[in-house]
């Protein structure tokens, strides 16, 4: 029963958030009168306060430009924490284009939506991505190129860095920088979560979005850290292979050291 009607108030409060902060978020992107990620944040914050979300950071985001953010990814929830925190625009697979009601959303905050299947597109994403940087805009970067099960963090993928080579090969910037950051499901309720019940969190692959939605909304109570490293400098003379090991090594710590010791 209280999941119930943690359930539809949760559910209410999301809907209400949307249908008030959309409009106003087409206002700002055609008039300019706010900052693009001003409403865009403000919805995050709500959306993540409905699903009972506390949010727990450590550092910041950098302000060095142009700014590539690699990070883990556990689930879908990941871009509701991290724009609630910071000014930044997503990098996503190219079926959410599709969603309902997500996909929208998703154009609404110049998502760009790669297909990372395709070698024959990959061309005109990294420049996409390339020409978002070069303008400023702090890019996030799934680097896993999909989600695990917040146990531990995948490989990255070396390709998906390709944006930050081709920025500089441009000339749109002498160097990347690209920020290591660890997200870390870390307590539920309270109680730490475990490596047998961390799962709950994750959204792996291709299950299904609806009961993993149903779940959050009439759970509640999830803490997650957000933790930013330093960035590192990438320029001509780097090698993108070496550099994605390197951030991928500090994400991993980072993430570790947040299970191991989770905010209280």
């Amino acid at each position: 029963m209280i999941g119930k009607i943690r359930t539809v108030l949760a559910f209410g409060c999301v809907v209400a958030a949307t249908v008030v902060l959309v409009p106003l978020q087409l206002i700002s992107m055609k008039t300019r009168l706010w900052p693009e990620t001003f409403i865009l944040k403000i919805w995050h914050r709500a959306v993540t306060r409905a699903l009972g979300i506390r949010v727990h950071t450590h550092g910041t985001l950098s302000n060095q430009r142009p700014l590539l953010v690699a990070s883990n990814h556990i689930s879908w929830t990941d871009i509701l924490v991290l724009g609630s925190l910071v000014d930044v625009k997503f990098i996503a697979r190219a079926d959410m284009e599709n969603w309902p009601a997500i996909g929208k959303l998703s154009k609404l905050q110049r998502t760009v939506f790669i297909e990372r299947e395709r070698k024959r597109s990959s061309g005109d994403q990294a420049n996409e991505i390339a020409s978002r940087l070069a303008k400023g805009d702090a890019m996030v970067l799934f680097a896993e190129g999909t989600t695990g099960d917040g146990n531990m963090v995948l490989p990255f993928k070396t390709t998906l860095f390709g944006a930050a080579s081709m920025a500089i090969a441009e000339g749109a910037a002498e160097e990347v920088f690209i920020q290591p950051v660890a997200i870390a499901y870390t307590r539920l309720h309270g109680v730490p979560l475990g490596r047998r019940w961390r799962p709950v969190a994750s959204w792996i692959g291709d299950q299904d979005l609806g009961p993993h939605l149903k779940q959050l909304l009439a759970e509640g109570g999830l803490d997650v850290e957000v933790h930013f490293g330093e960035p590192i400098a990438f320029s001509k003379r780097s090698n993108r292979k070496e550099t994605a090991r390197v951030v991928e090594a500090r994400v991993r710590e980072m993430m570790q050291a947040a299970l191991g010791e989770p905010v209280k």
